[in-house]
């Protein structure tokens, strides 16, 4: 669909967000408007705002992740100034891609956004999400660079690579694009090169890997994904966002992974702790990061394994 279609009024889905049994008050990270639209978009903002309005008048301190690569305005950001209770954060997607034919949202939106948001925001926090960046079209020196200096509009910034599914494949060739990667991965492709390259650019300046972990850098808290196991995931925040972590870190006992897992209806004869992560089989996405914050730490399923240096991503452009 090229226009975004209502399904039930806002107060109808955030009763059955707050009703729903996974629903953790204060605790569950949220995501608005993310998966089929912009939240940004004119007929969606209304519903946008409804929705922080209904969730921020209930107390709820949850994190709640709004992302966009559309305009905000200086009205909007004033708006948002004006919730109390959700910890706000705006992902403004940044690519730098000149080709429309790949990146049909210029990326100077985004850009005037980020500075609209840092003229004005104060509890919203601002998170440049730089994506997605692929070897050979967006990760020149000039891109590098701009991404640098955009970085100064936001209180944190997370990079991250490409979801090369065989989807994202064909509308590339449909664009006359050639193969950006030979392979598909169900993870998304960074490889160790670009990383590289970005991380030499960005010395001095707060960058991560993890959404997560730029969210809760840009609002003074621990990582709620739990990462902190996971050290070489942590070896480019800076050192008051690692000993925040590492205060807030602990490994939790079987028990309570048991626990919790009965109440995803996930088998757990075989789960393991271990100082990194919970392992599991047999799991789905959702059974995991129900657990994974409820416990405040990594969660993995020995099916779909976590290289270490890999950083959850696909194995492409890695050795």
């Amino acid at each position: 669909m090229k226009r975004p279609h209502l399904i039930v009024d806002d107060e109808v889905a955030v009763e059955q967000l707050v009703g729903h049994w996974a629903f953790v008050p204060h605790r569950t990270p949220l995501q608005i408007f993310n998966r089929a639209t912009d939240p940004f978009l004119p007929g969606v903002k209304d519903h946008l705002f409804a929705t922080l309005k209904q969730i921020d008048d209930r107390g709820l301190s949850n994190p709640v992740l709004v992302i966009t690569r559309w305009e905000i305005d200086a009205s909007d950001v004033a708006w948002l100034e004006t919730l109390r209770n959700v910890k706000l954060t705006i992902l403004v997607t940044w690519s730098g891609i000149d080709n429309d034919r790949i990146e049909p949202v210029s990326s100077r939106i985004a850009e005037r956004s980020l500075e609209v948001l840092r003229s004005a925001a104060s509890r919203t926090k601002i998170v440049l999400y730089w994506r997605p960046l692929i070897a050979g079209l967006n990760d020149t020196c000039a891109h590098l660079q701009r991404a640098r200096t955009l970085a100064q509009y936001a209180d944190a910034t997370v990079f991250t690579g490409l979801f090369f599914r065989e989807e994202i494949r064909e509308h590339f060739r449909a664009a006359g694009i050639p193969d950006l990667y030979q392979e598909v991965a169900r993870r998304k492709i960074l490889p160790s090169s670009v990383e590289r390259r970005v991380l030499r650019a960005f010395e001095g300046v707060p960058i991560f890997r993890k959404t997560s972990c730029g969210v809760a850098y840009a609002h003074g808290t621990a990582d709620y994904n739990g990462h902190f196991g996971i050290s070489e995931i942590c070896d480019i925040c800076p050192n008051d966002q690692r000993a925040l972590c590492g205060k807030a870190h602990r490994r939790p006992d079987i028990d309570e992974v048991r626990k919790l897992a009965e109440m995803v209806n996930l088998q757990t004869d075989n789960a393991l702790v271990t100082d990194r992560a919970v392992e599991v089989s047999g799991s789905t996405e959702y059974q995991r990061y129900f657990i994974q914050h409820a416990l405040n730490y990594q969660v993995h399923d020995r099916a779909q394994p976590h290289r270490p240096y890999r950083h959850g991503r696909a194995e492409v452009g890695w050795e």
